[in-house]
């Protein structure tokens, strides 16, 4: 079926409105007609081709929410008219050792992703969710409560479940004292998830400005990082440090924040880091760990947990035709804290 949608043909063109190709239904898959879908700062370095993996014309869009427009005949979880979501992931083998164990992320075949991946009943590459209709495995379609926000809940599906798989992994509950580094995207949800946890919950910082808008998320204190005095108060007192600077940076004086058997766990940071010094990490059995998103059913317990706590995303609406104006606002850090757009607007 033809599809309206907005890519870019190249790294340095605009996204433009473009007519993509999607599978007719198969027995397995659901249609989907796309409300909102966030803009996630991985939509800009794929578009761009930062990461030297595009494949033109391209699509970006894994912040996907939408509702049911049509089911195939083996579908059962889902109905038409159901409010649901898309997040990074449209396919996986399902029957490795990682998918067993509902890291499907980790697929052992390797998963298929919403934009960039190979298009796995017609071929071509997968498009993502800047376009009207998207066509999805079953298995991969996300259940979202009609009590949250249809707008404010679409960057669950990627900074949501991005902030939440580590603070669930590394079971991060009341009494813990948890550092989120950074202040955006990610870690406003990261905040928020940690505070509904019931942790003690500081954000870590190099900009005190945005001291009152952390307080706002339900901080009890506000670390400035480059205030040595501030960060000798503070000196092996965490259990979990989120760290979501999306950039190279100097992990060390981090390291030293943390408790006896504390870890810091790296989200944002794509690319290689500064040199650590490992006697941090002896000392105190320190640990420093990756994660990226999480498998499905961890995705739906984090939107099953979000529709308990009344937590979504702060968003800013845009309407399609705005949506290069607002990746160069995103690359200057000028959103609180995400894009959104309308895709009644495309």
């Amino acid at each position: 079926m033809q599809v309206a949608a907005y890519a870019t043909q190249g790294p340095t063109d605009l996204l433009k409105p473009f007519e993509i190709t999607r599978r007719d239904l198969q027995p397995d898959d659901v249609l989907i007609e796309v409300t909102h879908c966030g803009i996630c700062h991985s939509d800009i370095h794929s578009a761009r081709n930062e990461w030297g993996r595009a494949k033109y014309p391209f699509v970006p869009g894994h912040e996907i929410v939408g509702r049911v427009s049509a089911v195939g005949p083996k579908v059962t979880k889902h109905k038409v008219g159901d409010l649901v979501g898309v997040g990074c992931l449209v396919d996986a083998c399902l029957k490795c050792t990682a998918c067993h164990d509902g890291d499907e992320q980790y697929c052992e075949k390797g998963s298929v992703g919403t934009y960039g991946g190979t298009e796995p009943v017609i071929g071509g590459p997968t498009y993502g969710g800047y376009s009207k209709q998207i066509v999805v495995r079953d298995s991969f379609v996300l259940k979202i409560s009609e009590k949250l926000d249809p707008a404010a809940a679409a960057p669950l599906l990627c900074a949501g479940i991005t902030s939440w798989s580590p603070l669930k992994h590394w079971a991060v509950s009341k009494g813990d004292k948890v550092g989120v580094i950074g202040l955006g995207g990610l870690g406003h949800m990261g905040i928020k998830f940690a505070v509904a946890l019931g942790a003690e919950v500081v954000m870590i910082t190099t900009s005190p400005e945005k001291g009152a808008d952390a307080r706002r998320l339900g901080v009890s204190d506000v670390l400035v990082s480059n205030d040595r005095e501030q960060m000798k108060a503070h000196r092996g007192s965490f259990d979990f440090l989120l760290n979501t600077v999306p950039v190279k940076h100097d992990l060390n004086p981090y390291l030293g924040l943390l408790a006896r058997n504390g870890t810091m766990v790296i989200v944002g940071a794509i690319e290689p880091l500064e040199e650590m010094h490992g006697g941090l990490l002896l000392a105190n059995r320190r640990s420093v760990a990756g994660s990226g998103i999480g498998g499905i059913a961890e995705t739906q317990e984090m939107l099953d947990f979000c529709a308990e706590h009344n937590i979504v995303c702060d968003i800013e609406m845009i309407d399609m035709k705005d949506v290069n104006p607002a990746y160069d606002r995103v690359v200057k850090g000028d959103v609180k804290y995400r894009f959104v757009i309308d895709m009644a607007t495309l």
